[in-house]
């Protein structure tokens, strides 16, 4: 993960602040620890420079300021961007956390978070799984990414890496959260895995700076970004401490759709998940079940008209852009691509794009969008 790369392009998430107030975040992200209410309290009260300067005086005696213009530079060294409030690429589910919301984000990989959040599904569990949790686990993450569904997790051992590898298999973008630094390997065993998230058209996500370690208090932490960024989490498989019971808490606080796995009734595995259940959230056994309690009626849940015509002439004449926008080619083309020939948000697009694949019109390919073969041949 520490090899040198080519800087960053902005075109994942165009729009940015300007560079003088980028390195402000950059700086706060450096002397703000997570979840830091009282420093978020700051931020919004006097704006990132003022709370900044009032950080730094604060600061022990010694302590050298942040560089935020050297943070910059240094993350596109090794092909990280930060992403910023207030930025095109800035997914605004994140503010639904108030001042608890993160400074910044540092990222790793090419595709804009804010698009792969727009319908996404967090699935955690348990580090110490068993086999029947780490296969059902990306059973589960391969099925939703078929249905044009990106899987948040946190790249940690065992549910986690097992959802984000059921993703891979599929050929789909899945994004990893950390609790370290983007640059930091963590753990170590995981840098395959983090290596191929980003390869393929997926993220590697952190709020923390460059060359943050990982502890107790930050995988907390992080649990809240994952839990705000997705429309619901689905718990595969938890004892009653696991960290993932406290991602469903968050997404439960913020509103999303919390979900659980049943497990057997003797498993110290299922405990966690089944006080869950007991508690409210959803049982769900399939990516069918999850997408019912995430999905949005008109797109996910609709009946497919009968006959290609019937169905190109029932379309929304947005809808129908962006389907006519889609090119020949079996490779297809991606959002940022279609949101220049169609002249429609990035939110918009992939919302319509979505529309298309749940009518069988079009499909995901990675990271691209292409029109599906069946119907071309059809056509």
């Amino acid at each position: 993960m520490d090899t040198p790369h080519p800087a960053p392009s902005a075109g994942a998430d165009s729009g940015q602040l300007p560079e003088r107030e980028r390195v402000l975040w950059a700086a706060l992200g450096r002397v703000v620890e997570p979840g830091d209410e009282r420093a978020g309290e700051l931020i919004e009260e006097w704006g990132p420079r003022e709370a900044l300067a009032r950080i730094v005086r604060a600061l022990p005696g010694g302590v050298v300021p942040p560089d935020g213009a050297r943070e910059i530079a240094r993350g596109a060294l090794i092909g990280a961007r930060l992403v910023c409030r207030g930025e095109s690429g800035w997914p605004t589910q994140l503010d639904d956390l108030g001042p608890v919301r993160p400074v910044a984000l540092w990222v790793r990989g090419a595709a804009s978070l804010r698009v792969l959040a727009v319908r996404s599904v967090a699935v955690v569990g348990a580090r110490a799984c068993t086999g029947y949790g780490q296969r059902l686990a990306a059973d589960l993450s391969a099925s939703l990414t078929e249905r044009g569904w990106t899987v948040f997790s946190g790249a940690a051992y065992g549910i986690d890496a097992a959802a984000h590898r059921g993703a891979l298999v599929v050929g789909g973008p899945t994004v990893g959260v950390l609790a370290c630094g983007v640059d930091q390997v963590y753990p170590r065993a995981n840098e395959n895995l983090l290596r191929r998230i980003t390869e393929c058209g997926g993220l590697v996500v952190s709020e923390l700076p460059l060359g943050a370690h990982p502890n107790r208090p930050r995988f907390l932490q992080r649990n809240r970004i994952i839990a705000a960024l997705t429309r619901g989490t689905v718990v595969v498989e938890a004892a009653r401490r696991s960290g993932s019971l406290n991602t469903a808490r968050w997404a439960g606080d913020l509103c999303r759709q919390v979900m659980a796995v049943p497990g057997p009734a003797n498993s110290s595995l299922s405990a966690g998940t089944h006080e869950l259940i007991r508690r409210g959230a959803v049982l769900v056994a399939d990516a069918g079940e999850v997408v019912e309690q995430v999905g949005e009626i008109g797109t996910d849940l609709v009946a497919t008209p009968e006959g290609r015509e019937r169905l190109r002439d029932a379309l929304a004449p947005e809808t129908l852009r962006v389907l006519e926008s889609l090119p020949a080619s079996t490779r297809g083309a991606s959002p940022e691509t279609l949101v220049q020939r169609c002249l429609l948000g990035p939110d918009v697009v992939l919302r319509r794009l979505y529309e298309l694949a749940s009518l069988g019109l079009v499909e995901r390919l990675g990271a691209h969008w292409r029109l599906n073969p069946a119907c071309k041949a059809t056509s």
